[in-house]
């Protein structure tokens, strides 16, 4: 088995790699564990979190630091001890999350329940994070990605690596609050945000089965990409003063997308049924959300949140997607020009979500 290979990627070395200043360099990766995998990237989406982490948005990052945890590629070192049936040369994925607390010591709660995204204990991000061997992680705007074989997902048949690949955090980003809150027939689904994750918000109501999914965003721009991801209806809050009266208690549930503390988040809540969810996922740098009490108590609204998804919900959402024919929107750019690629991101220019390819 070879391992004459250099794990080399795209490193931000301070705050201003997010304006385009990543230096691409050679990195050492977590210490090898016989539980590990090696893979050989071929495509990396960009996810807004990596530019959250690239400037210190949500704290401070561990510089220097290689960000990207939409990643697939093709397995090239299996350890003896790895899960999943992975053998060289299967294409395989990893997302945001690379370790937990499973299997060591005693599970924790959340870990037994197959929710390893929220385990309190051992929390390890695809990269800007610490290993449980003391070994760093860095993800895969990169040559090459080591990863704990656990957090490994095969990709079926069905899907193309570049639609695979951003599916990996911000498909199951949607796809998990939407299968917990019970999306599916006889159900209204709203999805604030036509972007990356909203995009995916969309096709996977669709798919679970959701009577009527209605697209949310400030503007009207977007109206028509929405209804041919699948969207029956399109709100536009800037171009219709009267949105929230003529919409209200109309959804069983919204799902937002997105990371601003300034959104209308109580006339939102209008368009609630009687025990409707609102489930937010963007997390806003800019200040808190806040709500009255009175908004959630009169119709006894449920206000949540939600956090990627574990790897059995990735590989439930990666064999509806090929069943479904659920096909991301992406925009393909050489890992060469990954620069570039994440300062377009940060404009809002991806229609919806870039993936970085590997030319070798």
């Amino acid at each position: 088995m070879t391992t004459d290979y250099k794990f080399e990627g795209w490193m931000g070395l301070d705050s201003q790699a997010a304006n385009g200043n990543m230096v691409w360099q050679e990195f050492e990766p977590k210490p090898w564990e016989e539980t590990d995998v090696d893979i050989k990237v071929t495509h990396c989406g960009i996810c807004g979190s990596d530019l959250h982490t690239l400037r210190s948005g949500w704290g401070p990052t561990m510089y220097p630091c290689c960000v990207g945890h939409e990643l697939v590629g093709v397995a090239v070192r299996i350890g003896s001890q790895a899960e999943g049936d992975i053998k060289i040369g299967d294409r395989v994925g990893v997302g945001a999350q690379n370790e937990s607390c499973f299997g060591r010591n005693g599970d924790c709660e959340a870990c037994a329940s197959g929710l390893e995204q929220y385990c309190p204990n051992v929390m390890v991000g695809t990269y800007n994070s610490v290993h449980t061997n003391g070994g760093k992680s860095y993800g895969g705007y990169a040559l090459y990605h080591r990863s704990p074989s656990r957090f490994v997902i095969k990709i079926p048949d069905g899907i193309s690596s570049a639609h695979a690949a951003p599916m990996l955090c911000g498909g199951i980003t949607t796809y998990s609050p939407l299968r917990h809150h019970g999306c599916g027939p006889g159900k209204s689904v709203g999805i604030i945000g036509i972007g990356g994750l909203g995009h995916y918000g969309i096709m996977f109501a669709k798919a679970l089965g959701a009577d009527r999914v209605v697209a949310i965003s400030r503007k009207a721009n977007k109206k028509e990409d929405a209804l041919k991801l699948g969207a029956d209806a399109y709100i536009a809050t800037d171009e219709d003063a009267d949105w929230a009266k003529n919409n209200s208690r109309s959804l069983d549930m919204i799902i937002s997308t997105v990371s601003s503390s300034k959104m209308p988040i109580i006339d939102y809540m209008t368009l609630l049924k009687l025990n409707g969810a609102f489930v937010q996922l963007g997390n806003p740098e800019d200040g808190a959300l806040t709500i009255p009490a009175g908004v959630l108590i009169y119709k006894r609204i449920k206000f949540t949140g939600s956090m990627i998804g574990s790897p059995s919900e990735i590989r439930e959402m990666l064999e509806l997607a090929a069943e479904k024919g659920v096909q991301s929107w992406v925009q393909e750019c050489p890992m060469k020009d990954a620069n570039q690629a994440i300062q377009d991101m940060d404009a809002g220019k991806a229609r919806y979500r870039f993936v970085l390819t590997n030319e070798q």
